[in-house]
């Protein structure tokens, strides 16, 4: 099937990768999209999304696999979209990045060349903006201007758009020139929603009578959701530092209710409460304007909402691509258009500028900042991404940049055989 691009009948549609339990999904249809294909690889989350929208075409599996859908099937959507897997550039993992068997952001971006969609809108955690991985975005920055798309990046906290939570996300939007010179970043809310405003009404529906006291306490907004993997963790609220921020807001982070406090509960300073499911949901930005059901016992619920994008961020990122397709200039004309992405590895752009080698001195007489110590770490840190040689000869070493090592679609990759292993585990 050839998907409507929406450019003659008003109609914008979206095709979801590593879609999730919805986040994203709500909010790109609040913003005015259609979902034309939805596919995530976890049962629970798919259970989710058809509990919600039994009329979409929600397909389950590997989103790489050609049996599970085919990119060519859906030429011409609006927007291609997705929340990638973050581990392979979490702060709090190893960083593999290209390495990593579950990376799929390259992958992503290279079915633009297949889907050739209007727009292209990928999200991923902070660690993708550090500079561990310039040379990776260099290549992913590369390739799309490659495609005919003009790139966007840009580090956006939840707290700016009415969620009671930081997390930082590091969006991806691409648009063809012609909606590019239209593209704005959503403008920040004046003023962010705390925890306690957030969840005082939840936290008093038993009829707790010290929720006011509570609200006071936890008045500013939450560190971020961590929702774990299916390898790591149950409910609870996150690593040792996330549990430490929560209590300072009067929450005790070591696991989630089964319901809010009792008319007998004690006072928060004495012994703090535990957040529920659906205060978890509300932090995370479902509540009543953005209603949601979740399947699955608790663990997996909870699971499934920390591991969410914020509908309300991405309502806002998906309303100002509409308004780029519609030509418009949100906010007015003094608003300052979006900065093209630019990611700069000064090791790495010099190889790629020298695809038959480089030797050490030449290096080093470009990069005089450089020592043999520096660059023999930032030769191991690219070899993380690409496949680097080295050749000796005498006292010069050359370098020569080779294939980029991750996952772009080939038949022949080691995510293939870690995918059939670990299916189970994966998420």
């Amino acid at each position: 099937m050839a998907a409507r691009s929406g450019r003659d009948d008003d109609t914008y549609t979206v095709v979801e990768i590593c879609a999730g339990a919805g986040g994203q999904a709500l909010g790109l249809e609040r913003a005015g999209f259609e979902h034309v294909l939805a596919v995530e690889l976890d049962e629970n989350a798919v259970a989710t999304l058809k509990l919600n929208r039994p009329n979409w075409d929600v397909r389950t599996g590997d989103v790489a696999s050609s049996e599970v859908w085919k990119p060519a099937e859906f030429e011409g959507v609006s927007l291609l979209a997705g929340g990638v897997p973050c581990p392979p550039f979490s702060i709090a993992g190893r960083q593999l990045g290209a390495s990593d068997e579950r990376d799929l952001f390259s992958w992503a971006v290279e079915q633009v060349a297949v889907v050739k969609p209007r727009a292209l809108m990928l999200e991923n955690v902070r660690g993708l903006s550090q500079p561990r991985f310039d040379a990776y975005r260099a290549r992913i920055l590369a390739r799309l201007r490659e495609l005919g798309y003009e790139p966007f990046w840009k580090l956006l906290h939840a707290s700016d758009f009415g969620v009671p939570q930081l997390r930082p996300r590091f969006v991806l939007v691409a648009l063809r020139p012609g909606d590019a010179k239209y593209f704005r970043w959503p403008q920040a809310h004046e003023s962010s929603i705390s925890v306690g405003d957030a969840l005082r009404d939840l936290m008093a529906a038993d009829g707790w009578p010290h929720a006011d006291e509570w609200a006071t306490m936890a008045n500013d907004v939450g560190p971020t959701i961590v929702g774990g993997s299916k390898k790591h963790g149950g409910a609870d609220l996150g690593p040792t530092r996330a549990k430490a921020a929560w209590l300072q807001l009067g929450v005790d982070g070591k696991g989630v209710a089964d319901a809010p406090p009792s008319t007998e509960s004690p006072r928060p300073h004495d012994t703090p409460p535990r957040l529920t499911i659906e205060m978890v949901k509300r932090v995370q930005g479902w509540g009543q304007d953005y209603p949601w059901e979740f399947s699955g016992r608790k663990t997996s619920q909870y699971r499934q909402i920390g591991n969410a994008f914020p509908p309300p961020v991405a309502r806002a990122v998906g309303e100002a691509v509409l308004a780029a397709f519609r030509r418009e200039l949100v906010g007015g004309l003094g608003q300052i258009p979006a900065s093209a992405a630019r990611a700069e590895d000064p090791l790495y752009t010099l190889l790629a500028a020298n695809p038959g080698g480089i030797a050490d001195d030449e290096i080093f007489r470009h990069l005089p900042q450089l020592t043999p110590r520096t660059l023999a770490k930032r030769i191991d840190r690219l070899g993380l991404d690409f496949e680097v040689e080295q050749s000796v000869a005498g006292n010069t070493t050359t370098y020569r940049l080779g294939n980029f090592k991750g996952f772009v679609g080939q038949a022949e990759h080691f995510r293939h055989d870690y995918i059939s292993e670990h299916r189970s585990k994966v998420s």
